[in-house]
C-alpha cells in the first residue's frame, strides 16, 4: 500500500516542498515525556455549554455561537461583556494552580477573528493580549502552551466552537477561507518564534470535519502540508525552527493517516485526536462499566509520529446545559430531537454537590481508565476542560475539588482498573 504522502501528491494533486533538515529540539521532549494537561476551553473562543450565562445574558435565543453573540447585540454591550469575561474567567491564578495540579501542558484554543476580521463578519476582537498574557503566565508556571487555531473563516466543522454555528462547514469549499487560514497560521508563527521552549508546540486547525466528504479531506490534507511548512520553516527561512506541528486526525480512523507528514522530508509532527463517548445515541446508553471498557480498549497505534489526546472528558452524557448547542436538548434525557430516553439528568452534570458517592467513584475510575489507556497508547493528553460554569462533570478544576481527579495525575487509585 503506497504512503498517504504519496497518495496525497499523486492521487489528490497535493503539493509539498522538503525541507532542509538540521538538528530538532523542541521545547518539550515529546515521545520520552508524556504530555499531561489540560484545555483552556470557553476562554479566548465563546462557548454556550461552557458559560451558558453570558449567552442567557442577552435575553437573545437566536445567539447561538460567537458569530451571533456581535451580530445581534448592541456592540458596547458585546464588547463591556466581552472584556469582563476576557479579564476573569482565565487569570494566571488558574496557571499557577494546573501547574500546582502536576501538568504540563495547557492547550489554549483561538478563533481566525482574533487576527483578523473581513467585511461582513460580526466577530469582536482583543483576544490577543490575553494570548500574549497567557503565554507569559505559562512560561512563569512552568507550564507549556499548545497553541490552537479553533476557528477559520467559513467555519470547518459548522460547530459552534469554530465560532459559527452552521448546517454544514464551509470552510473547504472557498480558496479564499484557506489561503486567510494560511496567512494567520503564518501571523501566529511569527508572533511565537522565538518563544519556542514555552510554544513549543501549534496546531493549525481544530477538528476539521473530514466526516462531512472527500472535499474536506482534501483540502484538510493540502492545508496540513501548507502549514507544516509554515510551522517548521517561519518565513521561508533556511533553518527550521523546533515547533511541533500538531494536526487534528479530521474524524477519520488513525490509520487513514498512516504515512501522512513521515519520512526524511518531516519531523516534528505529532496527530491530535479527540474521543468523546457521549455525542451518539448509543453511546450516551452504555453503562458505566461500558464506558471504562471502551476507554480500556481504545487503541492508539498504528502511526509513527507522535500521538495526542487533545480533548476527552470523565463526563459519560451529554446531559451538561447546551452541550450539543444553545437551545438544543440533550441525548441522554430524550430532549433531543431524534434521541431516545436513557434516564434523568439530574445529578449527572452541574453542580458536583448534586453527585452521589458512587457517581463521583465512577468519574474516578472513568478518569483513570482514559489516562492510563492514553499514556499507554499514545504520548499525552489534554483533558476538556479546565473550568466550566454549570457542568462539574467535565471540568478538570472541579474534578480536583471534588476528589475524582488526583492532585498529582501519577497518583492512581485503580491503576489495574484496565487490566
Amino acid at each position: 500500500m503506497p504512503s498517504f504522502r504519496a497518495f496525497a501528491s499523486v492521487l489528490l494533486g497535493l503539493s509539498v516542498a522538503p525541507l532542509v533538515l538540521s538538528a530538532f529540539v523542541p521545547g518539550f521532549p515529546y515521545g520520552s515525556e508524556k504530555v499531561r494537561g489540560v484545555n483552556l476551553g470557553g476562554w479566548l473562543v465563546l462557548e454556550p455549554w461552557i458559560t451558558p450565562s453570558l449567552f442567557d445574558n442577552t435575553g437573545d435565543t437566536r445567539i447561538v455561537d460567537e458569530w451571533t453573540f456581535g451580530q445581534y447585540q448592541d456592540r458596547n454591550v458585546a464588547e463591556a461583556a466581552l472584556q469582563s469575561h476576557w479579564n476573569t474567567w482565565i487569570t494566571e491564578a488558574d496557571f499557577a494552580d494546573i501547574a500546582a495540579a502536576g501538568l504540563n501542558h495547557v492547550r489554549l484554543p483561538i478563533g481566525y477573528w482574533a487576527f483578523e476580521v473581513g467585511p461582513g463578519e460580526p466577530y469582536i476582537q482583543g483576544q490577543l493580549p490575553y494570548l500574549q498574557k497567557a503565554v507569559t503566565w505559562a512560561g512563569k508556571h512552568g507550564l507549556k502552551v499548545i497553541i490552537d487555531l479553533h476557528g477559520a473563516p467559513g467555519s470547518q466543522n459548522g460547530f459552534d466552537n469554530s465560532g459559527e454555528r452552521l448546517q454544514s462547514p464551509g470552510w473547504h469549499s472557498n480558496a479564499t477561507n484557506v489561503h486567510r487560514t494560511d496567512a494567520i497560521m503564518q501571523t501566529i508563527v511569527s508572533m511565537f518564534a522565538s518563544q519556542t521552549n514555552v510554544v513549543p508546540i501549534i496546531a493549525p486547525l481544530n477538528e476539521p470535519a473530514g466526516y462531512d466528504g472527500q472535499a474536506v479531506l482534501t483540502t484538510t490534507a493540502q492545508y496540513w502540508l501548507d502549514s507544516y511548512q509554515t510551522i517548521r520553516n517561519p518565513g521561508g527561512t533556511s533553518e527550521p525552527s523546533n515547533t511541533v506541528q500538531l494536526i487534528h486526525d479530521a474524524f477519520q480512523p488513525l490509520s487513514y493517516w498512516t504515512g501522512f507528514e513521515t519520512g526524511p522530508n518531516f519531523y516534528g509532527v505529532a496527530m491530535d485526536t479527540h474521543i468523546y463517548q457521549v455525542f451518539s445515541n448509543a453511546e450516551v446508553a452504555m453503562s458505566p462499566q461500558d464506558h471504562i471498557n471502551a476507554a480500556c480498549s481504545t487503541s492508539l497505534t498504528g502511526l509513527n509520529v507522535w500521538l495526542i489526546v487533545g480533548e476527552w472528558s470523565p463526563a459519560r452524557t451529554d446531559c451538561a446545559t447546551y452541550l450539543n448547542g444553545r437551545g438544543v436538548g440533550a441525548r441522554y434525557d430524550g430532549s433531543r430531537p431524534g434521541s431516545s430516553r436513557v434516564g434523568s439528568c439530574q445529578g449527572l452534570t452541574g453542580s458536583a454537590k448534586t453527585f452521589s458517592s458512587s457517581y463521583k467513584t465512577f468519574l474516578r475510575q472513568f478518569w483513570e481508565a482514559q489516562v492510563i489507556s492514553y499514556e499507554k497508547g499514545g504520548d499525552g493528553w489534554l483533558q476538556w476542560t479546565w473550568k466550566a460554569e454549570s457542568a462539574d462533570d467535565w471540568s478538570y478544576q472541579a474534578g480536583l475539588a471534588n476528589g475524582w481527579i488526583p492532585q498529582d495525575p501519577t497518583d492512581l487509585k485503580y491503576p489495574n482498573i484496565c487490566g
